[in-house]
């Protein structure tokens, strides 16, 4: 398996989620294809998003519901800062994942994260386990706990 999912399973075993990793074949870089492969709703995909501080270069991770938007204000509010759509090469660089399979846990760097307060509508959500077709289940307010994600009113 590849360097990215076993660091996301050792995040998980870390922090006392027992997840299985989940190999679907085809490609989950979209909420709606993630949907389709788990079977699950929209809103049930956590999309894990990585932005850049305008002012400080720092990368800060936002996991949204499929189904919403990251709102812009909301979220740059939250960080202190203007934010910008990290370059997908920083990205890889810094969290050693690409874009496509970023995790909300497993990062290669302490990150900060911002997690939708829409999760605590649903008892499972999957989520990107470091690469473009690998996923697992978890139950939400556990992966946000793992992910030290603060739970904010962060979708437009």
């Amino acid at each position: 398996m590849a360097k990215s999912i076993d660091r996301v399973r050792d995040a998980a075993l870390a922090a006392g989620l027992a997840i299985e990793i989940r190999r679907v074949g085809e490609s989950t870089r979209t909420a709606e294809d993630a949907a389709a492969q788990c079977g699950v709703g929209v809103g049930q995909i956590v999309k894990s998003l990585i932005f850049q501080g305008e002012r400080t270069g720092e990368l800060f991770l936002f996991l949204v519901p499929g189904d919403r938007r990251l709102d812009a204000e909301k979220s740059a509010a939250l960080a202190g800062e203007t934010l910008l759509r990290a370059d997908p090469r920083l990205v890889r660089e810094r969290t050693g994942f690409a874009i496509g399979g970023v995790s909300p846990i497993g990062h290669t760097i302490p990150i900060s994260a911002f997690a939708d307060r829409a999760f605590e509508d649903h008892d499972l959500v999957w989520a990107a386990a470091g690469a473009h077709d690998a996923v697992f289940s978890c139950e939400p307010s556990a992966l946000l706990k793992a992910a030290n994600a603060r739970i904010a009113d962060i979708s437009a």
